[in-house]
């Protein structure tokens, strides 16, 4: 029975019909399910803050920028959600974080938005390249605002929320009592 299976499984390797264990899902991209890849970028006061140190987490990556008129409207919604979940217990995951990217190109322009629309949270980051941002075209960005919900393992659960679309999605994450 041994050598059956050994030569079954040598067959299906060698025509190509073999499964390995690892998914597309498993590799980094821009799809539902997939893991979501990883940024490393600096904060206002010039410290790395990678994407990656937030697992465990369920994680908002954010795009936005100082001068997007949309960006800025949506910005209490986000400020909402972060009031709202990041005190929430949750059924798979240790709490909420917000990654706000910013393609800001002025520094002060994009410290001043924060403060302004009082972003409470830390993991604020850009490289300051506007649209040439490497983390943008890493995630596809071609118009702003536009987020990503990720998992507590990195995965992306959702896509472009906004308003109240943003709180059921993640509801649908928090621990019911």
């Amino acid at each position: 029975m041994k050598t059956l299976n050994f030569i079954i499984l040598s067959i299906l390797i060698c025509t190509g019909n073999f499964v390995a264990q690892t998914t597309d899902q498993d590799k980094p991209g821009l799809n539902i399910g997939n893991i979501a890849p990883d940024l490393d970028l600096k904060n206002p006061n010039g410290d790395n803050i990678k994407l990656s140190s937030l697992k465990g987490n369920i994680v908002l990556i954010d795009f936005w920028a100082s001068w997007c008129g949309p960006c800025r409207r949506e910005n209490p919604n986000i400020v909402a959600a972060y009031n709202k979940y990041s005190k929430s217990k949750f059924k798979d995951a240790k709490g909420f974080k917000i990654y706000s990217v910013s393609l800001d190109k002025n520094k002060s322009a994009w410290e001043n938005a924060i403060l302004k629309d009082k972003l409470i949270w830390k993991e604020h980051v850009s490289d300051l390249n506007g649209w040439a941002s490497q983390s943008a075209t890493a995630y596809g960005v071609r118009g702003i605002p536009y987020n990503f919900l990720i998992d507590s393992e990195g995965r992306i659960i959702s896509k472009n929320l906004r308003g109240i679309a943003l709180h059921q999605q993640i509801d649908k994450l928090v621990k019911s009592l």
